[in-house]
């Protein structure tokens, strides 16, 4: 496991080293079902004032905030001519909403299809041209939305995370393990509902095995990758549970039309899930790109978030698609 971890930080690829690079970026906010959700909105390096481009947005994993591999993501597509939006999901960073630290797939698909609208608002867009990518269950809440809404043109996944309620059972305890989860979100709903007090326990922990994350992942751990102040590393609200173990993105295959590229490998998390969903897809215009690992899964996950080489080649992969696509 040591072995691995230490594959995980070399090569790592900061967003503050990223940052240095010139581009344009604006703070912006925008409506969802009476929340204000806040947003960076990145303008390509060539942009031209009076001239409208196609435009990305960019979804993490699950209790992610922009500043992370949304973030990341969005400015190397910004850097190859997109405008490209990373927002806080409603309840988390700089975004309105409560109770806070509440993870909420059907929600965050509902926040994709209006940061869709947002957009589609912008003189500087291009509304026949607007794509959607994301990387972990940014992939899930993504695809889940395209399903539902055809002003999505085209979708690129990185590393999907998407699981039915067989799937859940492989990572958190089993049968029992889930309907006890399920039991304890029950509880904390009802508890919210009396008085308003949220019960939470750790986002990720090494020693905590309630956390929402248990184990040595690095990504959210190291300070210098995925564990940056504007993230919370031990608020996870309890009452997640249930809407988290209960989403089921599996269906959404059938009724997506849109181009999908699905980018993944067999070290990433749940592989069979991503080609089942893949499968399913009924548009013909489909590609899955699997990519080459020596790591276990699902520890090559992480890699998509933030190293050079998987960074690299999903950005190579995903801007030849919208190019095309958009």
């Amino acid at each position: 496991m040591k072995s691995i971890i230490i594959m995980a930080i070399m090569g790592m690829f900061t967003l503050n080293a990223y940052t240095q690079n010139q581009i344009k970026m604006k703070k912006v906010n925008f409506n969802s079902e009476g929340a204000k959700l806040v947003g960076n909105l990145y303008y390509p390096t060539n942009y031209k004032e009076g001239t409208t481009y196609p435009a990305i947005i960019v979804s993490g994993s699950w209790t992610t905030v922009k500043e992370q591999m949304a973030g990341l993501y969005a400015q190397h597509f910004a850097e190859q001519g997109f405008i490209t939006l990373a927002f806080d999901f409603r309840n988390f960073g700089e975004s309105e909403g409560e109770p806070r630290f509440y993870e909420s797939p059907q929600l965050k698909k509902v926040d994709i299809k209006n940061a869709v609208t947002y957009l589609s608002g912008l003189k500087e867009v291009e509304t026949s041209k607007i794509g959607a990518f994301g990387v972990c269950a940014g992939a899930m809440y993504t695809l889940m939305a395209a399903a539902e809404d055809d002003r999505i043109h085209t979708v690129v996944t990185a590393a999907s995370w998407l699981h039915d309620e067989e799937a859940v059972k492989l990572f958190y305890g089993g049968e029992e393990g889930v309907n006890e989860k399920i039991n304890a979100a029950k509880a904390a709903k009802k508890k919210y509902a009396q008085d308003g007090s949220v019960a939470y326990i750790p986002t990720i922990s090494t020693t905590d095995e309630t956390a929402a994350m248990y184990g040595p992942y690095d990504y959210y751990l190291n300070p210098e990758r995925g564990a940056i102040k504007e993230w919370s590393a031990d608020q996870f609200a309890v009452m997640s549970w249930e809407d988290w173990l209960t989403t089921n993105p599996m269906p959404s295959a059938e009724k997506i039309n849109c181009p999908i590229l699905m980018i993944h490998s067999d070290g990433a998390v749940l592989p069979n899930y991503t080609k089942k969903f893949f499968n399913a897809i009924r548009t013909e215009d489909k590609r899955l790109h699997w990519m080459d690992t020596e790591l276990e899964s699902p520890y090559h996950q992480f890699n998509f978030y933030d190293q050079d080489a998987e960074i690299k080649e999903t950005i190579k992969e995903a801007v030849a698609w919208f190019n095309q696509k958009l």
